[in-house]
């Protein structure tokens, strides 16, 4: 699944962005604890250069725990990175953020001067959430839909930080399809912006394969079907999703299991590992090559027919 989900407001941001990171201080980058590989940014990474980053893996409370383990310790094997886990469920959690702001910046305390930080997130990661409570008040819109945030703007957190908020960004495209489908099923784009049955397709090859417990005990299932689309329509048959002459309402089902994901209601999920990504990103890498490829191959084909032509 490619997405290419890239409203005005985003690019408008993505340059609002390069031109602030020189004057940062401390980068503070939201990820969804589920998908910390397809939640981050790679802009991040390009224009960072050696500026501190806290990668903070939000929504831990609908992760697998274990799983998010992994994950801190991959993360901070970065030069540089120093990574957390929170839920905003827990105030305490979300304020860690800022002490370890001040361990990362502590040049600025010595002279008196506030600390710069940049707190960046993909759509619906929890960014705004964050931002009001750190700050103790509503300052930042929120929702349970991507693209709340539209405009950047600075907050003074009266603890000598000052926050530059910007808005949650995807980048133009989403070149590993699998991180699409896990950006979609965690909810980072517009439910209008994918098909649900792809993803839930998807989403339940992977379930069964790592959480198989988890789907028999939610929709009260035995032995689980070999195939994702005999699962689907098990499921289905479970919670009544059933169309005339009884068929199965696929569509039903698939608004259903993706629910029952991003609400926590299916158990504590996270959908990838760090020994997974290495081999997509090897597989995106031949896609791009093949690509490259086929568009040398027309284009020579193109030259020896004009040259022909003009003969």
């Amino acid at each position: 699944m490619s997405i290419q989900w890239f409203p005005g407001h985003m690019h408008k941001a993505q340059k609002e962005i390069q031109e602030v990171v020189p004057k940062i201080d401390v980068i503070i980058e939201v990820l969804d604890a589920r998908i910390p590989f397809s939640s981050e940014n790679p802009l991040i990474r390009r224009i960072r250069r050696d500026k501190p980053v806290i990668k903070v893996l939000n929504k831990r409370d609908l992760a697998d725990p274990e799983m998010t383990a992994i994950w801190l310790e991959h993360l901070e094997k970065e030069q540089g990175v120093k990574a957390m886990a929170i839920t905003t469920e827990q105030v305490s959690e979300v304020n860690k953020i800022m002490d370890l702001c001040q361990k990362l910046a502590p040049h600025r305390q010595e002279t008196g001067k506030n600390i710069r930080t940049m707190i960046m997130g993909i759509p619906n990661v929890g960014k705004s959430t964050i931002i009001n409570t750190l700050a103790g008040r509503v300052v930042a819109k929120t929702g349970n839909q991507p693209a709340v945030t539209r405009q950047q703007q600075r907050i003074n957190l009266q603890n000598g930080v000052v926050l530059s908020d910007t808005p949650g960004i995807l980048w133009p495209k989403v070149e590993n399809p699998h991180s699409g489908f896990r950006l979609a099923a965690t909810g980072a784009v517009k439910d209008t912006a994918m098909e649900y049955e792809d993803v839930a397709f998807y989403t339940v090859e992977y379930l069964a394969t790592k959480y198989p417990q988890l789907l028999q005990e939610r929709y009260g299932l035995g032995e689980l079907p070999e195939t994702e689309i005999e699962l689907m329509e098990e499921i289905g048959r479970k919670r009544g999703c059933l169309r005339a002459g009884g068929r199965i309402d696929i569509h039903k089902v698939s608004e259903i299991l993706i629910n029952d994901l991003r609400n926590g209601t299916l158990g504590l999920i996270t959908l990838e590992h760090p020994d997974m990504i290495t081999q997509e990103l090897v597989e995106v890498e031949e896609e791009n090559q093949r690509k490259a490829e086929e568009k040398a191959a027309r284009k020579e084909e193109r030259r020896k027919r004009y040259l022909k032509n003009k003969r």
